[in-house]
Order: structure tokens, then sequence, then C-alpha cells
């Protein structure tokens, strides 16, 4: 099977947000060794992102890195301008760049609240409208959710659930928007995956997953690969959980 799989997106276009690190940077690796030339945005990680360039084209493989603040409509859209103006057309979207606040409902600042509400759903509607413009016919569109969109199980954690709990609405809609056009769009939710961001906290939630480990990158890069391939061209509307059993 794995034969079938290999370089089954040669000659494609992907974009990425924020793909210089964690799961962003594992989504951007896969769809490059993938064969697709791989575009993506980062807001602070210039050193990672360089890095990130540096090794797909070292592998063979193609990458754009570009500067864009997510919570910014106009650099995001632009991002998606440039990638269609330097490789050509979009065949693959992947909105993954997101925030998380935490804090309780009777003190979370409006500030806090309006920062998660651009970055972890404006953007993503936002990003989803630009590459459908930019977008081939037949083309994949994938968000990256969360599984607390079904499980909160902390406190804190409410306005980052409501954030994600906002793309399973977005997903099913766009997806009937633009199925005329044979264009997937789909949501995939992570639980809790090993990067840099979740190690501090990783033995306590290890024990909360029935598969007692942490999700690794490439497994949720996998996922996404696969919700990108012409296998999955009846696979739309969806919001597929990726979390080893935590919510089951």
């Amino acid at each position: 099977m794995a034969a079938v799989q290999e370089k089954s997106f040669t000659g494609k276009v992907a974009l990425v947000t924020g793909g210089s690190k964690g799961i962003g940077a594992g989504i951007v690796r896969r769809l490059a060794s993938d064969g697709a030339s791989v575009a993506f945005t980062f807001s602070s990680s210039e050193e990672k992102a360089l890095k990130l360039v540096h090794e797909v084209e070292s592998g063979g493989g193609k990458a754009l890195a570009m500067k864009a603040d997510s919570a910014s409509a106009e650099e995001l859209r632009a991002a998606v301008i440039k990638t269609a103006e330097t490789l050509g057309p979009l065949d693959i979207f992947v909105s993954n760049a997101g925030i998380l606040t935490l804090g309780t409902i009777d003190s979370y600042s409006l500030e806090d609240f309006d920062r998660m509400v651009s970055i972890n759903v404006r953007a993503a509607f936002v990003g989803v409208q630009a590459a459908a413009h930019k977008m081939k016919d037949g083309g994949r569109i994938v968000l990256i959710g969360s599984n607390t969109a079904i499980r909160t199980a902390f406190p804190g954690g409410s306005i980052y659930s409501m954030t994600k709990a906002a793309l399973t609405g977005l997903v099913r809609g766009a997806a009937i928007d633009l199925a005329p056009r044979a264009i997937t769009v789909n949501n995939v939710q992570p639980g809790p995956t090993a990067t840099d961001m979740s190690a501090a906290h990783a033995d306590k939630v290890k024990t909360l997953i029935p598969l007692k480990r942490m999700g690794d990158v490439s497994e949720i890069a996998g996922l996404v690969s696969y919700l990108a391939s012409e296998e999955a061209g009846f696979i739309t509307g969806a919001s597929l959980t990726i979390d080893g059993g935590y919510v089951a």
C-alpha cells in the first residue's frame, strides 16, 4: 500500500498555514514527501521556517516559506495569492494556524477572546475563502481543529473549545458550498499530540488516553495526507477525531 501512495501528490501545489513548527511542520513534511510543492506561512519562527525549507529542498522537494500573521486577513490573502503566483493554482489548502490561551470564563479578557477568535475561527474562514478562489476544481481543503470541540475536560478551556467547535459548522457549510466544484472540505480534530507546546504536561495527559500515549505529529499528518488524496474524494463536511480514544 505504501508504494501506491508514495509521491501521490507529484505536480500538486499545497499551502499550509502555521507550518513552521508542531503539527503544521509535520503536515508540510508529509505533503512534500508525497511529492507536492508546499508553501507555508509562519508568524514569528523565521529560523524554524527557513530550516524546514532547507530540509524539504535537501530531500528533493520544493517549499516556500512566507511570513504572515493569521490575525491579518490581508496577510493571509496575500500568502494565498503569492503561492498561486509562485507555484501555481492550489490543489490542497490546510488551515492549521491556531493559538491556545487558557483562562476561566469568569476572568477571561475580551482582548484574549478576540485574538483567539481572529486566529482560530476568522482566519479559517478567510483562508478557505481565499484558497477556494485560487484552487483547481477537485481540490482539497483541510482544517485542523481539536478534539476539545467534543470534550473540554479541563477548567480554562472554554474559549478554545468554542473556537474549535465553530470549525465543525464551518466545514459542513463550506463542503456544501464548494461541492459543485468537487472541492472537499474536512476538519481533522487531533487530541493530545507530542509537540514542544505539549511536552510540559504530557505525563499527566497520557493517563487519560486509552492508548496511554500522546499522538505523533506524523499520525496527524498522515490523516491530512489521506483526506487530500484522490481516495478520499467522497469524504466532505466531516470532522474526524484522531486522539487515541480520549473522547471515546
